[in-house]
């Protein structure tokens, strides 16, 4: 219920990607938000006011000149009570009618009127890719965002002329995560992230392996909480099935090697790097290029390992880190005795924070407990969904940082 308690209007204007607006309302209410639905007529073409009053649970409301309100100031009364505008979708018109100040029905009222300070305003553009593309609609959207507007992203696709690109609104999920994003603390506004995901996959031939139980699920989550606070996030994943987090820059990899190379590189332009990631601490020395074959009476091959190279001690061990400049955080997956397991690897690891948890008490779920263990101590996370702690453990990492 990232959502809950917050009165969100929702402003509807004149296209066909009003038919995702439905469904952005049951988002939004399943996330605890109180909706209230505002229209202009051209939105009224698409989808009717009885569908959006049934999906609030509220009175749609269409004309400036609507006699439900005593004092007959609807602009006024549904702003004030607002602790956000989004306006999905946002038609080209409209934008352009904003960007002048023009206010001749009900929602451009609203937005003009509200209390700037107090209730922000959100765009989600909706267009065909050529309006999206006109110089016209780049100069508004700039100098939206520029008056203190925040302009979402559009998304890409095919579109309901029958042309194809740039322009579609974003898919209700999107704007959703988008929502919560921004009502999130921006702790680290102009930090650049990188977070290693997932596990590894060390091949023994070219159908077998060898790999782990991580589901890439606490990375993912942290990647998606350093996005909401403000930072620019790089995302290296091992092999896992998980949708890219909202703003992270997605790198996918598949053996310890390829991580380390991916992570050696980002982390010159890091500012933080959280090492989720399970790597393989060995690998075959020489991995079959042809499938093994089982020999009856022959017994198993033998496999000889090599060590794999220690990602994070020796980015630690780097001079950005020595320095100051990377901060570098480790994760220890444990079967027990965590405290002495992690406190003795972040000694090990060269790290000023290492993060631990019960490995197989969370491989593959949504929730997770952590253990944080520094120089000073340690400090218990209790169990809670893995984006609740992935955003505590990125306000305990953000008070660690030197100012920017």
């Amino acid at each position: 219920m990232d959502l809950n308690g917050k009165h969100i209007v929702l402003g509807l204007t004149g296209g066909v990607a009003c038919y995702k607006a439905a469904y952005l309302c049951r988002l939004l209410i399943k996330e605890g938000a109180q909706v209230q639905v505002v229209m202009t007529e051209a939105a009224a073409q698409f989808i009717t006011p009885v569908t959006m009053q049934a999906l609030s649970n509220r009175p749609v409301y269409v004309s400036q000149w609507d006699a439900r309100e005593p004092n007959n100031m609807a602009h006024i009364n549904l702003s004030r009570e607002a602790d956000a505008i989004l306006v999905a979708p946002a038609s080209a018109d409209f934008m352009a009618k904003l960007l002048h100040g023009r206010a001749d029905d009900l929602l451009s009222l609203m937005c003009l009127a509200r209390p700037q300070e107090t209730v922000p305003l959100l765009l989600a553009p909706a267009m065909n890719r050529e309006m999206w593309a006109h110089p016209a609609t780049v100069r508004n959207v700039a100098q939206l965002r520029q008056d203190g507007a925040t302009v979402l992203g559009v998304g890409e696709g095919d579109q309901a002329c029958g042309e194809t690109g740039d322009g579609r609104m974003l898919e209700p999920e999107e704007l959703l995560e988008d929502l919560i994003a921004f009502f999130q603390p921006k702790l680290l506004a102009g930090r650049r992230v990188l977070i290693s995901a997932g596990p590894t996959y060390e091949a023994i031939d070219p159908v077998r392996g060898i790999t782990n139980l991580s589901s890439g699920k606490m990375g993912f989550a942290l990647a998606r909480a350093a996005y909401e606070a403000g930072a620019q996030v790089s995302l290296v994943a091992g092999p896992v099935s998980l949708p890219t987090p909202r703003g992270a820059q997605r790198s996918n990899v598949r053996s310890a090697l390829e991580m380390d190379a991916a992570c050696q590189a980002q982390a010159e332009h890091a500012d933080v790097f959280i090492a989720t990631a399970a790597v393989a601490d060995w690998r075959v020395a020489q991995a079959a290029t042809q499938k093994i074959k089982k020999q009856a009476g022959s017994g198993a091959p033998t496999l000889d390992f090599v060590e794999n190279p220690d990602i994070l001690a020796t980015l630690a061990a780097g001079a950005r880190a020595r320095s100051g400049v990377l901060y570098c955080v480790g994760f220890a997956a444990e079967s027990q005795d965590l405290l002495a397991q992690a406190s003795a690897k972040r000694l090990r690891k060269g790290v000023p924070l290492l993060v631990g948890n019960i490995g197989p008490a969370t491989f593959g779920q949504d929730e997770n407990a952590l253990l944080l263990v520094d120089a000073h101590g340690a400090v218990e996370m209790p169990r809670n969904s893995k984006l609740v702690l992935a955003r505590q453990l990125v306000a305990h990492i953000a008070a660690r940082l030197p100012a920017a």
